[in-house]
């Protein structure tokens, strides 16, 4: 008995399957770090797409949160709590921002009001002027450019050029009226800022203990210099945008043009988006003088002047010195950005716009230099790390 009993019990031994320790230790497939950020990402996305009719006001509030955070940090070095701190800063930054609104926002409204009703006027006089003065060089190329079909195609080009522009105001002006309106806005992101400017370094530190202590070293220089990218464009081009768009105001104030206020700040403000704000406010200042001066080519010789200095004074000092070259943020990937972000998410996608872009560009320099300090790039069974070892 003993010996068939060891026999059966050898047998369900050698049965039994064995599995190595090392086995318990493998990670789930959503346990994997590609994994998890691949679907955090994805949510993060869905979730925007989901509730970007209703995130305006938030994210403004955050962005203002985020840029009065260095404000913030200099009133505590100085003795003030961080309490005080924010309603001080809050409290100057909404006065001044309602006085601005009570002085700027009539005579910007009454102006862009005459522009648009008088846009047609302006329009069917510049075509009939480049019809009758175009129109003999043209026929000289053939039979085939005669008046009626210039006149006709140049109205239809005008025409759609108005129509899409009215479709891009208009979308604007849907995307930023969300669920809760343009009131809710006004009231709701000042509290927004206010909660998150408060809270905003213990935020930041309550992240940072949620981050994996062997990624720690990595995701502090990744933040690092997300932020410096992000707060160096913004801050540098929102001063680029309003040192431009008082030159082209002033300049067009003083050559006489009409609507040249209101061309010169719309001009300035745009030119957030590389090469879109001067040549929207180029061609809109040019017509608009072509029409009025004519054939005085002396004051549209000066309406041109005004912009091309412009030109000259943001790409060689204004950029250089307020914006800088290392943030890394090259023009072509900040108008896709832009444009996508904004046919994505509305108004929302156009303020969420930077920040992604400037993420998305440190994190693709990042992912290079791993590249070509990896086996892949460099042949070596064994690449020496890119960042210092965990303390």
């Amino acid at each position: 008995m003993a010996e068939t009993h060891g026999v059966v019990t050898e047998i369900q031994v050698r049965r039994e399957p064995v599995v190595p320790e090392a086995a318990y230790d493998q990670p789930l497939p959503w346990q994997k770090p590609l994994v998890f950020w691949l679907g955090a990402l994805a949510l993060f996305g869905l979730g925007l797409y989901v509730f970007s009719g209703i995130l305006l006001p938030f994210v403004a509030g955050l962005a203002l949160a985020y840029f009065l955070d260095p404000v913030a940090d200099r009133l505590e070095r100085i003795g003030f709590s961080r309490l005080w701190a924010t309603v001080v800063i809050l409290g100057v930054f909404i006065l001044v921002f309602v006085l601005a609104l009570l002085l700027l926002a009539p005579l910007l409204a009454s102006s862009l009001a005459d522009f648009a009703a008088k846009v047609p006027g302006y329009a069917q006089r510049l075509q009939q002027l480049l019809v009758e003065r175009g129109t003999p060089y043209l026929q000289r190329l053939g039979p085939n450019f005669q008046p009626p079909d210039l006149q006709g195609s140049l109205g239809d080009f005008i025409g759609k050029g108005v129509a899409w522009l009215g479709d891009v105001l208009r979308s604007l002006w849907s995307g930023s009226q969300t669920l809760i309106g343009i009131v809710s806005l006004v009231v709701v992101t000042p509290v927004v800022a206010f909660y998150l400017l408060v809270d905003w370094d213990r935020m930041i530190a309550q992240v940072d203990t949620w981050t994996p202590p062997r990624y720690r070293p990595t995701v502090r220089e990744l933040a690092r210099d997300i932020n410096e990218a992000i707060g160096g464009f913004i801050r540098g081009q929102s001063l680029v945008c309003l040192l431009l768009g008082a030159w082209y105001a002033i300049g067009l104030l003083l050559c006489g043009l009409n609507f040249g206020f209101l061309i010169g700040m719309l001009a300035g403000l745009i030119s957030f988006i590389p090469y879109v704000g001067s040549l929207t406010g180029l061609v809109l200042a040019t017509s608009v003088a072509i029409v009025q001066f004519w054939p005085d080519w002396v004051m549209v010789g000066a309406v041109l002047a005004v912009f091309f200095s412009g030109q000259f004074l943001e790409g060689n000092i204004l950029s250089p010195k307020l914006v800088g070259e290392a943030i890394g943020l090259h023009p072509v990937w900040l108008m896709f950005a832009l444009f996508a972000f904004g046919a994505l998410f509305g108004f929302v996608g156009l303020l969420l716009a930077v920040p992604m872009a400037a993420t998305v560009g440190v994190l693709a320099r990042f992912a290079l230099k791993r590249y070509l300090a990896s086996p892949i790039y460099t042949g070596r069974p064994h690449a020496p790390p890119l960042l210092p070892p965990d303390a």
